[in-house]
């Protein structure tokens, strides 16, 4: 009995030394996964576009959204031939907002579905759609499209953007009714030029789990998940994002992260991320 319990202890002993080195690697690939994207996102955007940044944080102007009583906030939403599910799910999910000083920019990415009409139908002056003449030159390979479809829409609809403050929203998502008014509440309260949120995700047999995003990290964000200062409207969608086999958000948001942008997580489940489809043109 005795020399069963030595032999249980040492196994033991060595589950406990197993798990630590399990855990130290697993920090160390953190480490350097996180040092590699400050190295990509410092080369990518460089060293102008960080001193105009810091210049222009010192500045009060860059502050006076947070004093606002009810500052604008743009919603993107990059679209392809998704006109009903836009129009019965994703828009409404906007525009029946608790927070109520928005402007919602639609940008199709030349849409020859019926986008244009249904959208007309939805009588909101707060709502805009554009419909591009050109679909984005996005690569032919599934996967690599999948990484930065809706780059050219989603940039076009930056490009118009008028809000103090910017978000965004896929064309088949939806936002739980407060998410504007929570995140905006976050921000102003915490000065934070970057919020994100955890958030429910449909799985590939249609069931639901949840994304915690402890982290803002990839593979914890999402398009839709992050709300953040105009500023940085001005940092574009990268469409070669997949070259560096990068989906383009999170090309984009380890370039906000490289600023050094004070960044706030906010708690709540504030955003219904649905499977991802065939159609790849958002």
């Amino acid at each position: 009995m005795k020399q069963f319990l030595r032999l249980m202890a040492w196994y033991q002993r060595i589950e406990k030394r197993d798990q630590y080195i399990s855990q130290r690697l697993d920090q160390i690939d953190e480490r350097l996964n996180y040092e590699l994207d400050f190295l990509r996102s410092r080369i990518e955007v460089g060293e102008e576009l960080l001193l105009q940044y810091l210049s222009d944080k010192a500045e009060d102007n860059y502050w006076t959204a947070y004093s606002q009583s009810e500052p604008l906030v743009t919603v993107c939403i990059p679209t392809f031939n998704r006109g009903a599910l836009l129009t019965e799910r994703t828009i409404p999910s906007v525009l029946q907002q608790t927070y109520k000083n928005i402007e919602v920019i639609v940008v199709g990415d030349c849409c020859t579905d019926d986008t244009a009409e249904r959208i007309s139908a939805i009588k909101d002056s707060r709502l805009t759609f554009i419909n591009l003449s050109e679909r984005g030159n996005y690569p032919k390979d599934p996967n690599r499209r999948w990484m930065v479809a809706g780059t050219t829409p989603t940039n076009h609809a930056l490009s118009l953007a008028k809000g103090a403050f910017i978000t965004h929203l896929d064309d088949d998502d939806r936002y739980e009714p407060n998410r504007i008014e929570s995140l905006l509440e976050t921000a102003i309260r915490e000065k934070a030029e970057m919020v994100w949120h955890p958030f429910h995700m449909q799985l590939e047999n249609g069931d639901w789990t949840q994304c915690s995003a402890e982290k803002f990290s990839h593979g914890q964000i999402t398009t839709s998940s992050v709300f953040y200062h105009s500023w940085f409207a001005r940092i574009a969608w990268n469409i070669n994002a997949h070259i560096m086999q990068e989906p383009g958000d999170w090309n984009r948001m380890r370039k906000f992260d490289y600023f050094g942008a004070k960044k706030v997580r906010n708690p709540n489940y504030l955003l219904w991320h649905y499977k991802e489809r065939t159609n790849a043109g958002k």
